[in-house]
């Protein structure tokens, strides 16, 4: 079945928007996965403006299920990651001024450098997701440059759920179907929520893993964290 890790970068923007350890990165992380979340993400950026390199330390050692990490690959990221050694890095190209990720690789035009970075962290016994947009090419070239997973940016599909889901959702299938025949892991985030979520689990139920930060944060001012963290997983356990 699908799992559920949770990205806690909210919650350390909210920290660092105060300065103090309020509300504190690593007991969130620890109750995250106390209310029921399979894994933990993390996404730490060059100017460390939301989770810090230090976080990601830090919660090394707390994480009991699965510990992501994401982020552009760059000496001091790789550095971290194979210093932390967490069970996934998911590699994402995001520019160091990027406000959110805002697309997925090129995997043709990367092939090399993609292919070098997944031998590395392959070889110190890092699971490797590749970030991509919805294009059967792409999944096929992420295969080719040795990756575990590909994880599907799903922005386009959140956008366009609304106006009709089918279409939002057609080359989302049509690229899970190509990274299945690949052999490759399927992975999925990037605006997904308790509205879209559903829908798309159930037409692509080989999704390994969802990845979700920022809606669970805005559910949970109202709903609490722990009863946000469980109405996703009823979205996720449908089979």
């Amino acid at each position: 079945m699908t799992k559920l890790s949770v990205n806690i970068n909210k919650i350390a923007t909210l920290r660092n928007s105060r300065g103090g350890n309020m509300p504190d990165v690593e007991k969130a992380a620890a109750d995250c996965e106390r209310f029921g979340a399979e894994g933990i993400t993390v996404h730490p950026r060059p100017d460390e403006r939301h989770i810090r390199y230090s976080d990601v330390r830090a919660i090394r050692p707390i994480v009991t299920t699965e510990l992501n990490i994401e982020g552009n690959p760059i000496p001091k990221f790789m550095d971290l990651v194979n210093e932390v050694r967490p069970a996934q890095v998911t590699l994402v190209p995001d520019a160091e001024d990027a406000l959110t990720s805002n697309a997925g690789w090129d995997t043709v035009r990367n092939r090399e450098f993609l292919t070098e970075v997944c031998k590395e962290f392959k070889n110190n016994g890092i699971r490797t997701s590749i970030f991509i947009d919805p294009s059967p090419a792409m999944a096929e070239g992420a295969a080719e440059c040795g990756c575990d997973r590909v994880e599907l940016y799903t922005e386009a599909y959140a956008s366009g759920y609304r106006n009709g889901r089918q279409a939002a959702i057609a080359p989302y299938l049509a690229t899970a179907e190509t990274a299945r025949k690949c052999g490759l892991g399927l992975n999925a985030g990037h605006d997904l929520n308790l509205e879209n979520l559903e829908f798309y689990i159930r037409t692509i139920p080989w999704t390994d893993e969802v990845s979700i930060g920022h809606a669970i944060i805005c559910d949970a001012l109202y709903m609490g964290l722990e009863r946000t963290i469980q109405a996703y997983l009823t979205k996720v356990k449908i089979f």
